[in-house]
C-alpha cells in the first residue's frame, strides 16, 4: 500500500484513523524483518503469535515456509524477506508470526502470516512524516515503495501482489 492508499484507508472508516480534523493520520505498524522493516496499516494485522514451526507444504516455493493452524484456518506462513530477495527468514527465539488479513477477497486464503523479529511497533503515519524515497530502482513485485517514516526507513509491501503469489503457491502445492 502506498502512503496515498494508507490515507484512503483512514478515510474509509475504521482502518485506524486517529480522528484528526484533516483525517490524514493513520495508525500503522513497523515490522522488523531480517535486516529491514515493513510499514503496514495497523488494520491489516489480525493477531501476533509466538513462533512455532509450521507444517511443511510439499512442492512449495522456498519462501512459503509452511502452514500454521490459527482459529480453525490453515494459514500460509510466508518468509517475506526471502520472497523479496532481501535475506533468508529463520524462526527462533523472539520470532513472531503475524497473521494478516488478506484484502483481496479470496475465500481460500482470507489470511496469511509473515515472520517478524519481535513485536510490531505501533506508529502514527502522517502526511508530513511519511516520505517516499527517490530512486526506487527495480523493487521486487512484492515491494511497492521505499519510505522514510520520521526517522525510520522501511518498505511498503505490495499486498495485492503478495496475496496473489500466496494464492498461486498454495493452489499449486495443494
Amino acid at each position: 500500500m502506498s502512503d496515498n492508499n494508507m490515507r484512503q484507508a483512514s478515510q474509509n472508516g475504521g482502518s485506524g484513523a486517529s480522528g484528526t480534523a484533516e483525517g490524514q493520520d493513520v495508525r500503522g505498524v513497523l515490522i522488523q524483518l531480517s535486516g529491514v522493516r515493513l510499514l503496514l496499516p495497523n488494520a491489516t494485522i489480525a493477531e501476533v503469535l509466538s513462533y512455532a514451526p509450521p507444517e511443511p507444504v510439499t512442492d512449495a516455493p522456498d519462501w512459503l515456509l509452511g502452514r500454521i493452524r490459527w482459529r480453525g484456518w490453515q494459514v500460509p506462513l510466508v518468509g517475506f524477506s526471502q520472497l523479496a530477495g532481501l535475506s533468508p527468514d529463520v524462526g527462533g527465539l523472539g520470532t513472531k508470526m503475524l497473521v494478516l488479513k488478506a484484502l483481496g477477497g479470496r475465500a481460500r486464503t482470507p489470511f496469511f502470516a509473515i515472520l517478524s523479529q519481535g513485536f510490531p511497533r505501533l506508529v502514527t503515519v502522517t502526511r508530513t512524516g511519511l516520505v517516499v524515497e527517490d530512486g526506487q530502482g527495480d523493487l521486487p513485485d512484492v515491494l511497492q515503495a521505499r519510505v522514510r517514516l520520521n526517522e525510520d526507513d522501511a518498505f511498503v509491501p505490495n499486498l495485492e501482489a503478495l496475496e496473489q503469489m500466496v494464492a498461486e503457491a498454495t493452489a499449486e502445492a495443494a
